[in-house]
């Protein structure tokens, strides 16, 4: 059975014991997503690949499925049981792997994948300076959970309505969004010990990892551009 202790009711071990669980979890996801990524450019024929970002009605399916799929793996995450907190997980990552297959096949034809690596080295060290604020500022984060909330829902707007009628985004909503995700970042790491019980690890890494997704998702369009 599942402990209902919350993190920052538990002993410091177990504090300690949570956070090198949780951030173990989101390391793994990081190197299962790489793997299944890898695996789909080599048995996903790159005209499938071309249809998923040219056909802007299918990519709005395909956007939506991604949503619904997001919210069943994160109640997946937080289940009692622990074989369907890591079958949450390891859904998650397989979809986000799917959603950036066509990103990711533009970085490669772009520059062989020099931005890719240069996407991930960013995103590592925004995400580790972020985390580090979160751990040592003794401010209250909770006010960014409704700035996250609004721009999250206006962000998802804009992007269905460049889908419909065709318009272009452009530099800034990439810049709005790496703002959006590293907000996400600093406010769930900043609640991880009152979110959380001590055994939901799994869980936690996984809206971590969906952040950090987020942020190299946008960082990599950025550099997309200028390649």
């Amino acid at each position: 059975m599942i402990s209902n202790v919350i993190v920052a009711q538990s002993t410091e071990v177990e504090k300690a014991n949570f956070y090198k669980k949780t951030y173990a979890h989101v390391a793994f996801a990081i190197l299962a997503f790489i793997g299944v990524e890898t695996v789909l450019l080599k048995i996903v024929p790159a005209e499938l690949i071309y249809m998923m970002f040219v056909q802007k009605y299918a990519w709005l399916l395909i956007i939506g499925v991604f949503w619904l799929a997001s919210f069943l793996a994160s109640k997946w995450s937080l289940s009692q049981s622990r074989a369907t907190q890591y079958f949450g997980l390891g859904f998650y990552v397989v979809l986000e792997a799917m959603i950036f297959l066509p990103l990711i096949y533009i970085a490669i034809l772009q520059s062989g994948g020099q931005v890719i690596f240069q996407a991930a080295t960013l995103t590592t060290a925004m995400f580790a300076g972020i985390s580090a604020v979160a751990f040592t500022s003794k401010r209250d984060f909770s006010f960014l959970r409704n700035i996250i909330v609004i721009g999250g829902f206006i962000a998802l707007g804009l992007i269905v309505g460049g889908m419909l009628f065709g318009f272009n985004l452009g530099l800034w909503f990439s810049v709005g969004m790496v703002i959006l995700a590293s907000a996400s970042i600093l406010y769930q790491t900043s609640k991880l010990k009152d979110s959380y019980t001590t055994n939901q690890y799994v869980g936690a890494s996984l809206q971590l990892f969906a952040s950090i997704m987020l942020l190299f998702w946008y960082i990599l369009s950025i550099l997309n551009r200028r390649s």
